[in-house]
């Protein structure tokens, strides 16, 4: 999965907060993320994110899945 650093990330579940929409800060092993909604900031392994990923928002105007 391409995901880059300034990604907006939609998610299946959403954060406590009830956000589903999360801005990508750092990528590799782990994921550095920023909630959208409450601007709580945490870390998650690759696999873990990757498996709850719906949508990847880019920049650009690109979407992925």
């Amino acid at each position: 999965m391409d995901v880059r650093v300034g990604d907006t990330l939609e998610m299946k579940k959403p954060h406590p907060c009830g956000g589903k929409t999360f801005l990508v800060l750092r990528t590799g092993m782990d994921f550095r993320l920023r909630c959208t909604t409450c601007g709580r900031e945490f870390m998650a392994p690759r696999v873990k994110i990757e498996k709850r990923v719906k949508k990847i928002l880019r920049e650009d105007g690109n979407t992925d899945a």
